[in-house]
């Protein structure tokens, strides 16, 4: 058992950035993420952490820097939230290219416009093709234990690629949870030290870059293709050995509550899936038959555990809270991956899309009842009136 401490997202994910011992760190302020640079800048300053603390010109410097530094073999932490995580664009897929697992937290807020504080989860959906393992936490704790578990798949030697460990703007980052600090010799049980297996080497000059021959693509794209498809297996191990070794156990790629005999369940990932367990657990005493599947990895997305999982329902409503306009289905990227993986069951499911809590809004208790009387009806007739529902306009 570690230390117990009241504390926000922010502050989690500057401790699991301290325990795993991080070389390079890189900053560029933009809330609601700036929080956790904040708790690093103090550990810093303290002696409480060995690393090198630089401050970016901006969220592109910032990716340049733990790019290289990475490729020299440090172990790297950076971050950002909405439109700075879109500003970093150009350096994802180079940085994935280059097989160097560079950690990113994303605390998710809305791009502009409306460019607010609280959660909206399209600033991270849009890098989801970029080649970085990706996730979504759900409480402080797990945005603590997600910073240790990304770093330990990120950095196996089958995988080698960079993360993306996100988490919701406000209603994770800055809302206090108990959290159970580990000791670093848990940790370094768990974690072993980083070793980049291409290191740059003033002794043995290569080059690297996001320019090669047309000739290489091809094998690039394929070698990460293979990348992303290893990192399956290593991800299940890894949460097994993290329960082992912490005590505290996870489902690694889909979370189940309250379903054993459910009809209808919400699908959702991030820390809205919370008031929906609150809401599945009040009708449950209702004598209603309903549950809540959280997905808790998103890239690699779980396609046969997705499909092991809600092939059992009778109607499942998939709630995106991100912004995918024209997409087909009208609703969401979440909804899109559910019907690509139970697409072999035909007809058997019915799923329902529901875009909710834009802008940061919250994602109300009332709002998640009307989609369960919505996916009630579905399972009782057989019928959908509609493909998706924006919440609150159209429900």
């Amino acid at each position: 058992m570690g230390t117990k401490r009241r504390i926000s997202g922010c502050v989690a994910v500057a401790q699991g950035v301290r325990l795993a011992d991080v070389d390079v760190i890189c900053s560029y302020p933009i809330r609601p993420y700036t929080g956790i640079m904040s708790e690093l800048a103090r550990m810093v300053a303290d002696g409480e952490l060995d690393a090198e603390f630089l401050h970016g010109e901006g969220e592109h410097g910032q990716l340049s820097v733990v790019y290289g530094a990475s490729a020299a073999g440090a172990r790297t932490f950076t971050g950002s939230s909405g439109v700075g995580v879109t500003y970093a664009f150009e350096v994802y897929s180079p940085i994935s290219g280059a097989r160097l697992p560079v950690q990113m937290a994303i605390a998710d807020r809305t791009l502009d416009p409306p460019g607010d504080f609280g959660s909206e989860h399209t600033d991270a959906l849009c890098c989801r093709d970029q080649g970085w393992i990706q996730g979504w936490a759900a409480t402080p704790q797990e945005a603590l234990d997600m910073t240790l578990l990304y770093y330990r798949i990120g950095e196996d030697s089958e995988v080698m690629l960079p993360q993306y460990m996100c988490m919701d703007g406000y209603y994770v980052s800055h809302i206090l949870g108990e959290v159970d600090i580990p000791e670093k010799a848990q940790v370094d049980e768990f974690l072993p030290p980083y070793k980049n297996h291409h290191c740059l080497d003033v002794r043995n000059p290569q080059i690297i870059g996001a320019q090669i021959e047309p000739a290489m693509g091809p094998p690039l794209q394929y070698q990460r293709m293979l990348a992303m498809r290893s990192a399956k297996p290593v991800i299940a191990k890894a949460y097994e050995e993290f329960g082992q070794i912490f005590g505290r156990n996870y489902s690694p790629f889909v979370e189940e509550y309250m379903t054993d005999d459910a009809e209808v369940v919400l699908f959702l990932q991030g820390a809205h899936a919370v008031t929906a367990q609150t809401v599945a657990r009040r009708m449950r005493n209702l004598g209603d038959k309903v549950g809540v599947v959280r997905l808790r990895t998103f890239r690699p997305f779980p396609t046969e555990e997705v499909k092991e999982s809600l092939g059992r329902f009778k109607a499942v409503g998939v709630v995106d809270n991100s912004v995918n306009f024209g997409i087909a289905g009208g609703s969401g990227v979440l909804l899109t991956e559910v019907r690509t993986a139970l697409y072999g069951l035909g007809d058997r499911v019915k799923t329902v899309g529901f875009v909710a809590g834009l802008g940061g809004e919250v994602i109300t208790r009332d709002e998640f009842y009307r989609m369960y009387r919505v996916l009630q009806d579905v399972a009782r007739t057989g019928k959908a009136e509609k493909e998706a529902y924006w919440l609150p306009f159209e429900l």
